[in-house]
C-alpha cells in the first residue's frame, strides 16, 4: 500500500511505524507541514497518519498550514481512505470529525494505565470496537495538555485516570484516533524530551521525569509496541488489505 504521512515537527517521526510498514512492503511519503510542503491528494496514497506535534490544534497565526492540514484531513476521510491520528493527530481528526478540542484539567506526560471502554446506549459501531478493543489495563506513553471530545458517530475505546478521552474509532474502525504513544521507542522518547523539556520542568500530578520516561519504556516498551503491531494490522485491513 502506498502510506502518507503528516509530520509537524523534526523531532518527531513515525517511530516503530515506520520499520513495521517497511518491513511488510509498504511505500512511505510525507508531508513536512513545519517545512512548508504540501498535502497530496486523497488519490496518491492508500492510507494516511497523521502524527503528533506540540502545538495547539487552533494556533492557525503561528502555524498557518493548520487551515491546510485539517482540509486535508478532511479529504482524506470523505475518500473513505483509513486515516490515523496519534496525540496532535488524534485532536485533529476529533475537530475535523466534529469534535471540540480543549486543554485538558493537567498535561499527561508519561508511562500511565489507559482502561477499555466499551460502547455506551445507542453507539452502533460495536464491531469496530471490539476489533480494537484492548486489555482492561494497558500502561503506555503519554505526552499531551490539550484533549478532545468524542466526534459524532465515534466510540471511545479507552480512558485514563487523568484523560476520559484516550482512544476513538470512527467509520467501521477506518479511522483511528490515539492520544497516547505506542510508537516511541528509546530514541525517540529522548528526541521529545530534550525538545520540549520546558513541559517536564513544570512539573505536575501526572508529570514524570525525563530519566523516568526512559526506565519506564524498558518495562513497559514491548507491551506497547505489542498492541501497536496488532492495531496497525487490523487498521490497514479496514482498507481490505490483507496484513500479515
Amino acid at each position: 500500500m502506498r502510506i502518507h504521512w503528516f509530520q509537524h515537527v523534526a523531532f518527531e517521526g513515525l517511530g516503530l511505524i515506520e520499520p513495521w510498514l517497511r518491513a511488510r512492503g509498504h511505500a512511505l511519503s510525507v508531508t513536512r507541514w513545519w517545512a512548508g510542503e504540501t498535502a497530496p491528494t486523497p488519490d496518491a496514497f492508500d492510507a494516511l497518519i497523521v502524527m503528533g506535534g506540540p502545538m495547539n490544534i487552533h494556533e492557525h497565526a503561528a502555524h498557518p498550514w493548520l487551515v491546510a492540514e485539517k482540509a486535508a484531513i478532511g479529504e482524506a476521510i470523505l475518500a473513505g481512505k483509513p486515516v490515523l491520528g496519534i496525540c496532535l493527530g488524534a485532536q485533529l481528526i476529533a475537530d475535523v470529525l466534529g469534535g471540540e478540542v480543549t486543554r485538558n484539567a493537567e498535561r499527561e506526560i508519561g508511562w500511565w494505565p489507559v482502561r477499555s471502554v466499551g460502547p455506551t446506549a445507542g453507539e452502533t459501531d460495536d464491531a469496530a470496537a471490539a476489533r480494537f478493543a484492548l486489555p482492561e489495563e494497558t500502561v503506555v506513553l503519554h505526552w499531551h495538555g490539550d484533549t478532545f471530545s468524542l466526534p459524532p458517530g465515534a466510540v471511545r475505546l479507552a480512558r485514563s485516570e487523568a484523560c476520559e478521552q484516550q482512544a476513538f474509532v470512527w467509520g467501521g474502525g477506518r479511522v483511528l484516533a490515539l492520544q497516547f504513544h505506542l510508537e516511541m521507542d528509546a530514541a525517540a522518547i529522548g528526541a521529545i524530551a530534550d525538545a520540549c523539556a520546558g513541559e517536564l520542568a513544570d512539573g505536575g500530578r501526572w508529570v514524570r521525569p525525563a530519566d523516568a520516561l526512559a526506565a519506564d519504556a524498558e518495562k513497559h516498551g514491548a507491551r506497547a509496541a505489542a498492541l501497536l503491531d496488532r492495531w496497525l494490522a487490523r487498521w490497514l485491513a479496514s482498507a481490505g488489505e490483507l496484513v500479515p
